[in-house]
């Protein structure tokens, strides 16, 4: 029903108040207020507004309307105005609670502590969703902040869940892959141990084969030991021997088959057992063209023992001729012309300049027990060994003192790299025989 004028005076009062006030915010400060303001209208009573606010006159409308109509109208259209904004508010809280709810439910799906940080996000400010700000401004504001943050939270959710649902159709992608993978490499597994399978099969054909060539090769060695075990042999093993000269001739003698090469050192051991007077004669002489006493150890008529290199003499300290065993070891090298000689393990002598620098030649021809005149012949039975002689080994190099210690106590076994003492490496001449020869313990017991 319409209230009367009286009534009505204070709320219009207040009304036009506010909006004259807006009014004029409008027209001077079009800077300091945005576009799309809005305003709250607030009742003042009569007094208020006559004392401390005067009222500013209001402009006519439509002309000649009295003051009611006009009064009445400007009513009408506040009231339009706070029901826009009522309406306005209505829906952006509808939204945000729609908002809300999806996004409540996403991220329930997603994890808790996304939520938590929106909501703290949220938290910052004053709560919106119940007690709004006086300033419609603020409010409007704060809407659109809230809007934007869940529009990007729910793009941001909507990528996630493309990228959720790309993930969950992996692994069926990935599956699929490796069973196709898998299924190459079982075949690649299975053709490569059919392959080893075939290797195998030829290894062992190989293998068997060979294991038979083997074993005939065995039997065959073995069948040849028996025989020379049953047979004639004087002597044991190869080694096991000794060539024995009983007669001062120039024909007796041994002969060693094989050859020297150059050499720039050497030593010579051997064991030797000799009675005859005056001097032992020659145990061996090397013989080349042109030299005849390239290497060549002579004990002659009252003289000392000697080695003869390229004709340079170097006299010994060996005394050999009581008819005992005696181990007898030579070096020398040609840097300076070094020499040493030992008796039974024992150095007894060394010198120098014993042809130095001079390389032993190869090729020659190396006998026992006679002096060479000539390469392999012209001997001379004044200088011919008489006895026994076993273990003639000749190396490239010189010995340590040690190793021929270890050799004439017999402790070791060490043949000779260049001329090891062999049977089938020495041939007898002239009534020169193979025996078997004492045991190397025995030889020192004869010491």
């Amino acid at each position: 029903s319409p209230r009367s004028p009286a009534g009505m005076l204070p709320v219009v009062a207040g009304l036009l108040l506010a909006v004259a006030a807006g009014g004029r915010g409008s027209a001077a400060g079009d800077q300091e207020s945005p576009p799309g303001s809005r305003f709250v209208c607030t009742s003042l009573p009569l007094d208020a507004a006559g004392a401390g606010c005067p009222l500013p006159p209001v402009p006519m409308q439509g002309g000649g309307l009295p003051p009611e109509e006009e009064l009445k109208a400007t009513v009408l259209q506040l009231r339009e105005t706070v029901l826009q904004q009522k309406e306005t508010i209505g829906s952006q809280r509808e939204a945000i609670r729609e908002l809300t709810g999806k996004l409540s439910r996403c991220e329930g799906t997603d994890g808790k502590a996304a939520a938590g940080t929106w909501k703290k996000e949220l938290g910052k400010g004053k709560d919106t969703m119940g007690d709004l700000p006086r300033d419609p401004a603020q409010v409007i504001d704060q809407l659109s902040r809230t809007m934007q943050t869940l529009k990007d939270r729910l793009e941001s959710l909507e990528h996630q869940l493309r990228a959720n649902v790309s993930y969950a159709a992996l692994p069926n992608d990935l599956r699929e892959m490796l069973q196709r993978r898998l299924g190459d490499l079982e075949r690649q597994l299975l053709s490569k141990v059919a392959e080893l399978e075939d290797e195998k099969s030829l290894l062992h054909n190989e293998t068997s084969a060979h294991r038979q060539k083997t074993e005939t090769a065995l039997n065959a060695l073995l069948e040849r030991v028996s025989e020379l075990e049953k047979g004639n042999s004087a002597f044991k093993s190869p080694d096991e021997f000794k060539v024995s000269l009983p007669l001062r001739t120039n024909y007796l003698y041994g002969k060693i088959k094989k050859t020297l090469p150059e050499l720039y050192a050497f030593t010579v051991c051997l064991w030797l057992r000799s009675s005859a007077s005056p001097g032992i004669g020659t145990p061996f002489s090397y013989a080349v063209p042109g030299q005849a006493n390239e290497i060549v150890l002579i004990e002659w008529g009252n003289n000392p023992i000697e080695l003869l290199i390229n004709d340079k003499v170097a006299q010994l300290p060996l005394f050999i001729s009581d008819g005992k065993w005696h181990h007898i070891c030579i070096t020398w090298t040609t840097r300076d012309g070094m020499w040493e000689a030992f008796q039974d393990g024992e150095k007894l002598g060394t010198g120098e300049n014993l042809a130095p620098w001079h390389p032993i030649k190869p090729g020659g021809v190396l006998i026992l027990g006679q002096e060479q005149d000539t390469v392999g012949g012209r001997f001379d039975a004044t200088q011919a060994f008489v006895g026994e002689m076993s273990q003639f080994n000749i190396w490239d190099r010189v010995l340590k003192a040690e190793d021929i210690v270890n050799i004439a106590n017999c402790s070791t076994n060490m043949p000779g790299n260049i001329i090891p003492w062999v049977d089938n490496n020495v041939d007898v001449f002239g009534g020169a025989t193979k025996w078997p020869v004492e045991t190397c313990e025995e030889r020192l017991l004869d010491l």
